[in-house]
């Protein structure tokens, strides 16, 4: 189990490596900008902390991803000098796989979900001796993720609550697993991107059949990482749903209010709020992680 003094040694590990992001109040509510982190996501955290921990060798890093971690992965690498593979499943922003390759990637496409790439990248990976970073299910990568939540404390003092997306449950997780019984950690999910919500309803990880709509390419892990569901179930996050709907108003709130571009998983914390999915109780004080930038501006702007 993953450890508040986990992720305080994890911060230690990556400092330097990572970009410390801002904070900023929307009507009293914090929103923590981790979409300003290197590579448009929080991913480079849980990257760094898993190579800097394991190390790695002329053979460099491998990993499967739906597009923010590859691109933390490639990052990560050009950074260390080594060289990266990355296997993407279809539904992968084509932003992102642009991105990936101009970080100088090896870029393998293929499979309609993350779990058929994960497949594919880890026979890459027997093949060829890489280390493997796996996007969510491992502790270094969780305890990572979870320097955001010790940034949020450090910068915003004392909340009541935090709203993080969800898909594979590596930065949910670790957030968790810093804040303890502390704060109450929220998991929210899109209706088609409900990886954890179903795991919660079956008492287990469960496979997802269907995978869709915005988030997908973000949030679209098919099941949720063993790790993050006994760390969010051990810290009783529970779990809400938005729809797609509230997702692209949340994105359009980021634009007209601060000029962000929000990728679709990095507005779905918010979008809970938005929505009234989540209502707060009165003088509860909430932070919201917003979590990845990686989409087509113009899809946001138009």
């Amino acid at each position: 189990m993953i450890s508040r003094s986990d992720v305080l040694a994890a911060s230690e590990t990556i400092r330097g490596h990572i970009r410390r992001t801002p904070v900023v109040d929307l009507d009293g509510v914090t929103l923590k900008l981790e979409l300003l982190q290197h590579t448009g996501s929080f991913k480079p955290r849980g990257t760094f902390n898993k190579v800097l921990r394991d190390g790695c060798g002329p053979e460099g890093l491998i990993a499967a991803s739906g597009g923010n971690h590859g691109l933390a992965v490639a990052y990560a690498a050009r950074r260390l000098g080594v060289p990266a593979e990355v296997f993407v499943p279809t539904i992968s922003s084509p932003t992102k796989v642009a991105r990936l390759r101009s970080l100088e990637a090896t870029v393998h496409v293929g499979g309609s979900e993350y779990a058929e790439a994960l497949l594919k990248a880890q026979a890459r990976q027997t093949e060829t001796g890489a280390l493997g970073v796996h996007a969510y299910d491992d502790p270094l990568v969780i305890a990572g993720q979870g320097t955001v939540g010790a940034e949020l404390h450090e910068q915003a003092g004392d909340l009541d609550v935090v709203l993080v997306a969800v898909g594979g449950g590596g930065l949910a997780s670790g957030i968790a697993a810093y804040y303890g019984s502390d704060v109450q950690v929220v998991a929210v999910e899109t209706e088609h991107t409900n990886a954890y919500a179903a795991a919660v309803a079956a008492g287990r990880p469960v496979v997802v059949d269907r995978v869709g709509g915005p988030a997908a390419d973000s949030l679209g892990a098919s099941s949720i990482g063993v790790l993050a569901f006994d760390i969010l179930q051990t810290n009783l996050v529970p779990s809400l749903l938005v729809s797609d709907r509230w997702v692209l108003v949340a994105q359009q709130l980021l634009w007209t209010e601060f000029r962000l571009v929000a990728e679709p998983g990095g507005a779905t914390a918010l979008a809970a709020l938005l929505s009234g999915v989540y209502v707060p109780e009165e003088s509860c004080k909430v932070g919201v992680v917003v979590c990845g930038s990686n989409t087509d501006p113009q899809t946001v702007i138009a």
